[in-house]
């Protein structure tokens, strides 16, 4: 099954998905660090075309997990899913390869992204580098409805709340 974790930076999709995955031994493929290992830091560029890229990788890389692994849950991690054409291009994958897909809506206050984002900036914990206050604002302007069927878990709360209701929706 394919995983795919929506929502703005900051709203806790790697949190989340490594949680699940470690719960139910899942892969996560996280478009930030696949970006790093793939681009020297000069290469990097975080735009669209590059993003897709990476997506193309992400892709060809659960295509292989899942094949040498049928039950094999892959979380796609790392882009917003934003935009109506990132989303169905992942659903697309996941139909074409025959095997389901579940979408995860990762939500949470302006307040815990912002002190989420600041965090990462101050350690340098997290792959991406273009991580801002700014980025948060762009992406929630041009954030597309997700009309696909969702869960939508907010961040806010315990994360053990998340993992059991996500748990739950995979598995359904």
């Amino acid at each position: 099954m394919l995983v795919i974790l929506a929502g703005l930076p900051g709203s806790g999709k790697s949190t989340l998905a490594r949680a699940l995955a470690g719960r139910i031994g899942g892969a996560v493929l996280d478009k930030d660090v696949i970006r790093r290992a793939l681009f020297a830091d000069y290469d990097i560029e975080y735009s669209a075309e590059q993003d897709d890229f990476v997506m193309d990788v992400m892709l060809q890389t659960a295509r292989y997990l899942i094949a040498k692994n049928p039950v094999r849950v892959v979380f796609l991690d790392g882009r917003t899913f934003s935009q109506d054409y990132q989303r169905r291009r992942a659903i697309h994958f996941a139909v074409e390869l025959g095997t389901g897909w579940k979408l995860i809506e990762c939500v949470c206050s302006d307040i815990s992204a912002r002190a989420r984002l600041l965090e990462d900036a101050r350690t340098g914990t997290h792959p991406a580098g273009n991580r801002t206050w700014d980025l948060y604002e762009r992406v929630r302007t041009s954030f597309e409805a997700i009309r696909e069927p969702k869960i939508v878990i907010d961040t806010d709360q315990p994360l053990e709340d998340g993992i059991n209701a996500a748990l739950k929706f995979i598995s359904a």
